[in-house]
């Protein structure tokens, strides 16, 4: 049988048909899986060489001597990349530990995971993201590129941000327990939109008005009871918000990425911008997937997040969205926080759960209860989890099964049923809120650049040897976008604060 169908990588690697690719050892043979590529699911092996995929062969062809993965009865996804974490490193690591949130997202098929800046100190420059990347350095067991922090006392930071350390900067348009800087005034909003436009940086933004916010607390305290939570911070945060950044973008033409979306009326809101072919997707969230506003009332601060969760009509426009191909990624906004701070009163007890783990299995349950065929979920989840976020961010050689591409590998056992318990938990705060939730699926296998890093049956993981991921290299003659002295001190004064 011939080979399947390749993409453009097969033009730098060895064709799947020459007799190299059959006659070579193989590093690792992933055998007899359903192998979901862009172009389809289809049966078939993944032969691995140098860290890279070599090939896709179809049932029947010729596969190469060398250690043998079976795959049968399985879905081989590409390693799935989750853009949207919090690892609290550095400065909040009695939370999380990037060793446990890395380990958690393996648990999950996730082999590649952007972080977010609002750490202690935050990433609001070049030098905080490499002093950020030497500290986790032999600490991850996932590949791991960073969302720069937009500082709105600096926004001309973002004119000449060098790609090769970030392509993307977190703008906070409301303050929460740890958001380092807040986008309080339109001034400095454009700003940032005008400079990140000129140095091509895209913007990702916590998309809810703290003007909006602090009127409605003048006219009322904090709530003392979570049923209040939702009512205390509303969809129409969230709306003035979106409608703020579309004519944004409309005027800087900045490209936008807006996260863990929450109401029906945002998502309208974005599809109708991105339809007028403005540059602006956006993001929904596991847990806005999974839980509705009644969930919090019940279950208290395991399901408090910002943004709230809302209805169950809002929760139903998202998973349109998600199944209809309008949201662009789907993000865990992995947040842990411990036990005892979660335990504190309503008003008190930080946003925020851990989410890297459960999300791309919490989407597969959804999917499946929604009569979704396993294809099509699978088709959606190598979307959402692969070629969409690596688009976005510039990911190369990520989320992709093709050859060429990063032999990153997620084996997806499609019919598990297992229910989830504080003992799954990889992440360090030790609980979940899908805790005695009964899965759908169950990753059995994960493989990072060719090894395998993640092995449930065996309960074995691999070396923490993750990279930090470069973005595309800086053009010599891209004058406009070279740091100035100014911005080399500016990152120095970030570097040790």
């Amino acid at each position: 049988m011939e080979p399947l169908k390749t993409s453009s990588f097969s033009r730098t690697s060895p064709s799947p048909a020459s007799p190299r690719a059959s006659a070579a050892e193989a590093d690792l043979v992933v055998e007899g899986g359903r192998l979901v590529t862009p172009e389809g699911v289809t049966e078939g092996s993944v032969v691995v060489r140098d860290g890279r995929i070599a090939a896709l062969v179809a049932p029947g062809g010729p596969l190469p001597a060398g250690p043998r993965l079976d795959a049968r009865g399985r879905y081989v996804l590409p390693g799935l990349i989750d853009s949207h974490v919090h690892f609290r490193t550095p400065g909040l690591e009695h939370k999380e530990t990037w060793e446990n949130g890395s380990r958690a997202a393996l648990a999950g098929g996730v082999t590649t995971v952007m972080d977010m800046p609002n750490t202690r100190p935050p990433s609001l420059d070049t030098a905080s993201l490499r002093a950020k990347a030497a500290l986790i350095a032999g600490r991850s067991y996932v590949d791991h590129r960073f969302h720069m922090g937009a500082d709105p006392d600096h926004p001309e930071v973002l004119a000449h941000l060098d790609p090769a350390v970030a392509t993307s900067a977190k703008a906070f348009m409301a303050g929460h327990h740890t958001a380092p800087v807040v986008f309080r005034e339109a001034h400095q909003l454009e700003a940032a939109f005008a400079s990140a436009a000129r140095g091509g940086v895209r913007l990702v933004l916590h998309a809810e008005d703290q003007h909006v916010f602090d009127l409605l607390d003048s006219r009322g305290g904090d709530p003392d009871t979570y049923a209040g939570y939702e009512p205390h911070r509303p969809r129409s945060g969230a709306i003035v918000a979106v409608a703020k950044v579309v004519q944004l973008a409309r005027t800087h033409g900045t490209k936008v990425h807006i996260l863990h979306v929450s109401s029906a009326e945002e998502t309208d809101l974005l599809v109708a911008a991105a339809g007028e072919g403005l540059p602006i997707s956006f993001e929904v969230t596991g847990h806005h997937l999974s839980f509705t506003d009644h969930d919090t009332a019940r279950r208290g601060p395991r399901t408090r997040l910002s943004p709230a969760i809302r209805a169950p009509r809002d929760r139903e426009r998202l998973w349109q969205a998600v199944l209809g191909g309008e949201a662009s990624t789907i993000g865990s906004d992995h947040a842990p926080h411990t036990v005892e701070e979660k335990n504190r009163p309503p008003a008190e007890a930080p946003p925020g759960l851990p989410g890297v783990q459960e999300l791309a299995v919490s989407v597969w349950t959804g999917m499946l209860a929604r009569g979704m065929e396993p294809d099509t979920a699978a088709a959606h989840l190598a979307r959402l989890m692969g070629t969409g976020p690596a688009d976005l961010f510039d990911l190369a050689g990520k989320g992709r099964l093709t050859v060429g591409a990063d032999a990153d590998l997620a084996l997806l056992d499609p019919s598990e049923r297992w229910q989830m318990s504080a003992a799954h938990v990889e992440s360090l705060c030790g609980w979940s809120a899908y805790e005695g939730w009964m899965f759908t699926g169950r990753f059995t296998t994960v493989v990072r650049a060719g090894r395998v890093a993640w092995d449930l049956a065996r309960g074995t993981v691999g070396e923490p040897v993750g990279r930090w991921l470069p973005g595309p290299a800086l053009p010599a003659q891209d004058h406009l976008r070279t740091e100035t002295p100014a911005v080399q001190a500016r990152e120095l004064e970030g570097a040790v604060r």
